[in-house]
């Protein structure tokens, strides 16, 4: 009996064991990592060798860097996108420029030398930029010379990857690997093997057992939160990279407020009537008289500038910027040409900085006006430029700008404010001649906006809001809505001939008139005076906006010089 018993145990015994062993299995197969590597290209989504895993401030971007015979490069577009948008590709001289402070520097597509605004040259050892297809390609070096950029490449373990720090003194999540662990593709034991990381991560995502990590050497993935230690936001640094010392941007400012009344000359003759202009003003401290205009496209310009002018100017007291506009010259030169060309902005500059050599002028106002999106990044360009110049020769910039709106925003006001001394906002034409009603040239609440909306762009000691000494009278005959301005003479002389009843507008802060002659013809006017002026002159002062312009000398009545005197005193 007990020899049967034997055999029983032992087939026991050996089941029992079995099932240990499978049971040690299953739990070695639920619990063990995954030692399987995942294909890289396939997670990093490369689909051409000369791709490059582009992280920027740690971030893993879509877009791809690429590498080209050992060196990084960022096609423009990223380059506008996360770097900076000072970088100038001209494209018709094939080119590419960064504008500094004091320097310009140019390039030209497939080249290593980089040229200085004196004409020095450096070769850099290699290509700065190329030119694939219609793509422009901008070496990370480069970059890093004129920005506060840095960067951090590898080629090993794995698909080429670049590591881009935008700007230093950002917080990012911080942590520390208790040992030398593999990162996940997915946050699971079971999930393939991206690459292994030590050392000091950049956390960019905590959940509940893993977190996402970048590490040391850029691979991103996931680790278990029992293996990281001291997490805690650490400021950016960067990376130790070669850059050129640029200096700062400098401003020159008036000293106190800012009172520029611009002076349509209409002619050389209208240099005359500087001294009875002058005589009615009352704490002007600026004369913009508009002297020269774009005559061609090769940068030239049309000049109605007097030595005599200067002297009466200079004798009340006033400084003078000249104005220089691309649309009163009779030849109407197109200038999106003009500014597309290194060679025909640098004649352009020439010939401004020569005719401030010649007569002395303070300052250089700039009213290039109707800029189509399509070419703004060369007028900013421009401006970049100019400013340059100004800024070596110890000349005053300023730029005339409209009221900030969506559709004009490429005008790029956060720039101007940057690289000029003063921003000037014409607060007008709110309503004008092609307008599909009638309105107010410039309503408080229009005037307001266009405030507001520039503050949040140009600091407020360079912003100036221009005012309007005229005004419109709007007709509406047969059906159809026509307009002309008047000065502020021409507006009391209407009035009083239609017989208008003249009451003020809470909203608009102006006085509305409107009236009916016998063949039917309507008519409205919403009046600039002194009570309007004085009210939008009120807005100015509670902004602290940096000082007034007007549009324009001789349009206005005197009395309005009595507020304008008085804000200025405030």
């Amino acid at each position: 009996m007990k020899k049967k018993i034997k055999p029983v145990i032992f087939i026991i015994a050996l089941i029992v064991f079995i099932g240990l062993i499978y049971a040690g299995q299953v739990a070695f197969e639920h619990f063990s990592y995954s030692r399987e590597k995942a294909d890289l290209n396939d997670y990093y989504q490369l689909t051409d060798p000369t791709q490059a895993v582009l992280f920027v401030d740690d971030e893993l971007k879509e877009e791809k860097a690429t590498c080209f015979n050992g060196v990084f490069y960022l096609s423009f577009d990223l380059v506008q996108k996360y770097i900076s948008n000072r970088f100038y590709y001209g494209v018709l001289d094939g080119i590419l420029v960064y504008t500094g402070p004091n320097e310009i520097f140019t390039t030209s597509v497939g080249e290593s030398v980089v040229t200085k605004t004196d004409g020095s040259n450096e070769d850099l050892g290699y290509t700065t930029c190329m030119q694939e297809g219609d793509t422009l390609f901008v070496a990370v070096k480069y970059l890093e010379r004129y920005t506060d950029m840095s960067s951090q490449s590898f080629s090993d373990e794995g698909p080429a990857r670049i590591r881009i720090y935008s700007k230093r003194g950002d917080e990012l999540q911080v942590g520390n690997l208790k040992k030398k662990i593999a990162l996940r593709k997915l946050g699971g034991r079971k999930s393939e093997i991206v690459s292994y990381a030590e050392g000091q991560v950049t956390v960019v995502e905590q959940m509940e057992e893993w977190s996402r990590v970048v590490s040391g050497d850029a691979h991103i993935g996931y680790v278990e939160n029992k293996y990281i230690k001291d997490i805690a936001p650490a400021s950016i640094e960067g990376f130790e990279t070669e850059k050129l010392d640029l200096g700062e941007y400098t401003s020159i400012k008036l000293g106190t407020k800012a009172n520029v009344g611009f002076h349509p000359i209409g002619g050389i003759a209208g240099n005359e009537t500087v001294s009875g202009i002058i005589s009615q003003t009352k704490s002007l401290n600026v004369i913009a008289p508009t002297w020269f205009s774009l005559s061609d496209t090769e940068g030239n310009i049309s000049s109605y500038a007097t030595n005599d002018y200067i002297t009466t100017a200079h004798a009340n007291g006033l400084q003078v910027w000249a104005v220089v506009d691309n649309f009163n010259n009779d030849n109407k030169p197109d200038t999106e040409t003009v500014l597309s060309h290194a060679s025909s902005r640098a004649n352009l500059i020439s010939n401004l900085i020569q005719k401030q050599s010649e007569y002395g002028f303070e300052g250089i106002n700039v009213d290039f006006e109707l800029i189509n999106e399509s070419y703004a990044d060369s007028y900013l360009e421009f401006i970049r430029e100019l400013s340059v110049a100004c800024r070596r020769n110890g000349i005053i910039l300023s730029i005339d700008d409209y009221v900030p709106m969506d559709f004009n925003d490429h005008y790029d006001l956060k720039e101007q404010g940057i690289v000029c001394d003063y921003v000037v906002i014409m607060g007008y034409d709110e309503h004008y001649a092609g307008s599909k009603e009638a309105g107010s040239v410039a309503s408080i609440n229009y005037v307001q906006t266009g405030i507001t909306k520039a503050l949040d762009e140009v600091p407020a000691e360079k912003l100036i809001n221009a005012i309007p000494f005229y005004t419109r009278l709007w007709t509406t005959s047969g059906g159809e809505l026509s307009s002309k301005a008047l000065h502020m003479s021409g507006a009391e002389n209407v009035i009083s001939e239609k017989g208008m009843e003249m009451k003020w507008d809470e909203t608009t802060c102006q006085y509305y008139g409107e009236a009916t002659d016998s063949n039917g013809d309507f008519y409205q006017i919403w009046n600039e005076e002194a009570r309007s002026i004085e009210a939008k002159l009120n807005v100015m002062q509670s902004a602290g906006v940096a000082g007034v312009a007007e549009w324009a000398l001789g349009f206005e009545n005197a009395d309005v010089w009595d507020v304008i005197a008085n804000y200025m005193a405030q």
